[in-house]
């Protein structure tokens, strides 16, 4: 089996420079994460609040986490103090919620919406009129202590390459549509698409950050 460190310089060679790698450690043990810190991994995605609060006491500080997963209001105040992004933020409740603790931490937490792009019904996530209504809203104007700086989406779960393809670039074009919204909360930087079986589609289509696990860690 390869090792982590070469699954993670195979991975990092064959993305584009805007492409950044975020290495999904779900279920993973601290001591595999430590693993691929040690050949270089600095971004790493949970699903679950939990066991990124448990990783985070326990692995060096430089770590930036990625909170990935379905997000529950009730969660967020154990992840406000140390977590760098959002990437699953799919109502406006959540993130007053978000800003409600960022606030309480003194920080300001960078968040993305999720973006409902695949066939199936069971994934999370806005319509892209939902997320417009968001980033125009004037109430978004009195949270200060969160900033949308992109968006994210998963795409459906089919071995035809072209209908995933064909999501990605209409995630892109919303990313591309939603940037002349800017304003001090809203910055259209990164776009979160693209896992182990279809980041190099996702790249091709314009992501900026790769949640990649599998292809890492193999079956560890």
């Amino acid at each position: 089996m390869p090792s982590i460190a070469s699954n993670l310089a195979r991975i990092e060679q064959g993305l584009r420079k805007e492409t950044r790698l975020v290495a999904v450690t779900k279920t993973k043990p601290a001591s595999l994460l430590m693993e691929a810190y040690e050949a270089g991994a600095r971004l790493f995605g949970e699903n679950k609040v939990q066991e990124m609060v448990g990783k985070y006491e326990e692995l060096p500080k430089d770590i930036q986490w990625h909170m990935i997963g379905h997000l529950q209001t009730n969660k967020v105040k154990y992840m406000a103090p140390f977590v760098s992004l959002v990437h699953s933020v799919d109502s406006f409740r959540l993130l007053k919620e978000i800003d409600k603790e960022a606030k309480k931490n003194s920080r300001i937490i960078d968040c993305l919406l999720q973006i409902h792009i695949a066939r199936e019904e069971t994934k999370f996530g806005l319509s892209e009129e939902e997320a417009l209504a968001i980033i125009t809203s004037p109430e978004l104007a009195a949270l200060t202590n969160v900033r949308i700086v992109g968006l994210m989406g998963m795409a459906s779960n089919t071995d035809d390459p072209e209908v995933v393809r064909a999501e990605f670039r209409g995630l892109k074009n919303t990313f591309e549509s939603f940037k002349s919204y800017e304003s001090q909360q809203v910055m259209m930087r990164e776009l979160s698409m693209g896992m182990s079986g279809d980041y190099l589609i996702a790249q091709e289509e314009g992501s900026t950050l790769v949640r990649v696990g599998s292809a890492i860690f193999g079956s560890r």
